[in-house]
C-alpha cells in the first residue's frame, strides 16, 4: 500500500471538535455536525451509522476534504485530508460521481490510473473488483450496481490505505451486494483501514468489527457490533427446563440483571443484561438444558439510540 510521508503512528482518521454549520436563507445556521471527537486506528473496519440528516455523509466529506469544518480539526494518517487525497493516502467510493459514458470500462480504469505516478496495475484491480469481463463494456451500458463497481475500481488504483465508502453497495443486486463484500474482506484481509456508510444494517452487522453511530450531528455510539446490539436490548438466554425448574423461574425473576422472564412449556426466555450470570444459574443448578445465548438486533439498537437524541 501506499507509504507516503506522514508521522508513522497516526490514526487513520482523527477528529477533534469536528463542527460543521450551514447558513439557511431564514433563521440561524443548521449544525449538521455538532462537537464530534473520534479516532479510528489503521486497519480498522468501522460501519459508520446514522438516519438521514445525522450528518454522517457531511463528516466524511470533511474527511475527504470536500468541505472544511466550521470548527474543530479533521486528520487523515497525521495529514490535512486534501494532502492525503492528493498523496493517495485515502480513496472514496461515493454515491454518485462522474463517469465518462462514452467510454469502456477499461478504458475509464486506465485513464484514471494514468494520473497516479505508481499505484495498483489495471488488469490486477479490474480482476480484483469483478469487472474483467465487462472490460471492453461502454460505461452508458452498465447499470447501476456496474458503475459502482467501477467507481470501486477507480478508487482502488492509488493503492490507498484508507477506503471510505458512502452507500457503497446502492444499486447493486443482492449477488453483486455479496460479491461486492467479498471483495471487500479481501481489501481488509491486505491491512486497508476500510469506513463505511450504509442504509443495510445486516452489512454493517457482518462486515464492520465497530459500529459509530451518529444522530443529531453528535456521536451517539461507538463501540464493537455486538457491544452496540447489547447495550440497548441485552442478549436473549433460552433453554429448556428440567422438571422442577419452576423455582429457577421464580429466582430469575427476581435476579436484577433479569429484564424479561417469559416460560412457554417447558421453554423459558430470559432477556437479560448479564447473560454469563444467567447462564451459571439454568446450568449449575441442573434445571435446564439446551442452552442458546443471542445478542440483541442492530435494527433495536440503531433505532433505539437515534431516537433518544430526537425526544
Amino acid at each position: 500500500m501506499n507509504s507516503t510521508t506522514g508521522p508513522d503512528r497516526a490514526p487513520a482518521i482523527e477528529l477533534h471538535g469536528l463542527v460543521k454549520r450551514f447558513r439557511t436563507p431564514h433563521g440561524p445556521p443548521v449544525r449538521a455536525v455538532d462537537g464530534i471527537d473520534l479516532s479510528i486506528g489503521r486497519g480498522e473496519i468501522v460501519a459508520f451509522l446514522g438516519p438521514n440528516g445525522a450528518g454522517k455523509t457531511t463528516t466524511l466529506d470533511m474527511v475527504l476534504g470536500l468541505t472544511a469544518p466550521s470548527e474543530g480539526s479533521v486528520r487523515v494518517h497525521g495529514l490535512p485530508p486534501r494532502e492525503a487525497v492528493r498523496t493517495g493516502r485515502v480513496s472514496a467510493v461515493l454515491q454518485t460521481g462522474g463517469l465518462l459514458r462514452d467510454l469502456t470500462v477499461r478504458e475509464t480504469v486506465r485513464l484514471i490510473a494514468s494520473t497516479f505516478p505508481t499505484g495498483a496495475p489495471v488488469d490486477e484491480v479490474l480482476e480484483r473488483t469483478g469487472l474483467t469481463g465487462l472490460a471492453g463494456r461502454r460505461v452508458s451500458k452498465c447499470s447501476g450496481g456496474e458503475q459502482q463497481r467501477l467507481r470501486f475500481a477507480l478508487a482502488l488504483l492509488p493503492d490507498p490505505d484508507l477506503l471510505i465508502l458512502d452507500e457503497p453497495t446502492a444499486g447493486m443486486d443482492v449477488t453483486a451486494r455479496r460479491d461486492f463484500w467479498a471483495t471487500m474482506h479481501e481489501e481488509a484481509g491486505r491491512g486497508r483501514t476500510v469506513v463505511f456508510a450504509t442504509h443495510y444494517l445486516e452489512e454493517a452487522d457482518r462486515f464492520a468489527r465497530r459500529i459509530v453511530m451518529v444522530a443529531g450531528g453528535r456521536l451517539v455510539a461507538d463501540g464493537p457490533t455486538d457491544q452496540i446490539r447489547s447495550r440497548v436490548s441485552g442478549r436473549t438466554v433460552r433453554a429448556r427446563l428440567s422438571p422442577g425448574g419452576d423455582r429457577l423461574v421464580g429466582e430469575l425473576r427476581d435476579h436484577p440483571a433479569c429484564l424479561r422472564v417469559e416460560v412457554d412449556g417447558d421453554r423459558v426466555e430470559v432477556q437479560t443484561t448479564d447473560s454469563d450470570a444467567v447462564a451459571r444459574m439454568l446450568l449449575l443448578g441442573h434445571a435446564a438444558s439446551d442452552l442458546e445465548i443471542t445478542s440483541g438486533s442492530l435494527d433495536h439498537a440503531f433505532t433505539a439510540l437515534t431516537q433518544e437524541v430526537s425526544r
